[in-house]
C-alpha cells in the first residue's frame, strides 16, 4: 500500500496513527532500558530480594484491567451509535484511571511506612528502581488520563459516530498499551527478584 495516496483525511488519519505508534515504541525502548538496567542490578551485593511490592499494586493492575475493558465497551457502544452508553463507559474508564493512580500513591505510602525510600541512607537499590519505574508509568498515566479527556469533550461535542471515531480509537490504542505496560511490569517485579 502506497502511503502518499488516498485523500487528505486518510493521509491525516494515518499519520495520526503512525505518531501513536512512534510514540509507543519510544516507550517500550525507554521501559526497556529501566528493566534491563534492574536485572543488571540484581548481581549487587546490596541488592535485596526478598522484598515484595504493596499490596495496592496488585489492586490498582485489576483497576487498570477493569479500566481497558470499559474503554473497549465504550469503543463497541459508538461503532453502535450507542452514545449513551459510550459516555458512561468513558467516564469509567476516567475513573478507573484516576483510581489507579490513587492506589500508587497507596503503594508508595506503603513502601515508606515499610522504611523504603526512593533515595538517601535508608534506600536500595531495588526499591528506588520500583519507585522510578512506577513513577514514570504514573506520569505516562496521566498523559493517558489527558487523552482520555479530550476523547471524552469530542465525544460530547458529538464528533464521533459508528463512522468515525478515530480519536477514540488511538486514546483507546494508548490506554491499552498503558495496561499491558503495568501488567509486563508488575510480572516483571513481582518474577525478577
Amino acid at each position: 500500500m502506497d502511503l502518499t495516496q488516498g485523500t487528505a483525511k486518510q493521509k491525516n488519519d494515518r499519520a495520526k496513527k503512525m505518531m501513536l505508534y512512534f510514540g509507543i515504541a519510544s516507550l517500550v525502548m525507554a521501559f526497556a532500558g529501566w528493566t534491563s538496567a534492574y536485572i543488571v542490578s540484581r548481581s549487587r551485593e546490596d541488592w535485596l530480594s526478598e522484598i515484595d511490592l504493596p499490596s495496592s499494586f496488585l489492586i490498582s493492575t485489576i483497576i487498570i484491567i477493569l479500566s481497558s475493558i470499559t474503554y473497549i465497551l465504550a469503543k463497541r457502544a459508538i461503532q453502535k451509535n450507542n452514545r449513551s452508553l459510550c459516555s458512561t463507559m468513558l467516564w469509567l474508564t476516567l475513573a478507573l484511571g484516576i483510581g489507579f493512580i490513587v492506589l500508587q500513591f497507596r503503594g508508595f505510602e506503603e513502601m515508606l511506612a515499610n522504611g523504603y525510600y526512593f533515595t538517601g541512607p535508608t534506600s536500595t537499590i531495588k526499591m528506588s528502581y520500583v519507585f522510578l519505574i512506577a513513577a514514570v508509568h504514573i506520569a505516562h498515566l496521566v498523559a493517558g488520563l489527558i487523552s482520555l479527556l479530550v476523547v471524552i469533550y469530542n465525544h460530547f461535542k458529538g464528533k464521533y459516530s459508528a463512522e468515525e471515531y478515530l480519536g477514540l480509537s488511538l486514546g483507546a490504542t494508548f490506554w491499552h498499551f498503558l495496561d499491558i505496560l503495568w501488567v509486563y511490569l508488575m510480572l516483571f517485579m513481582t518474577l525478577v527478584k
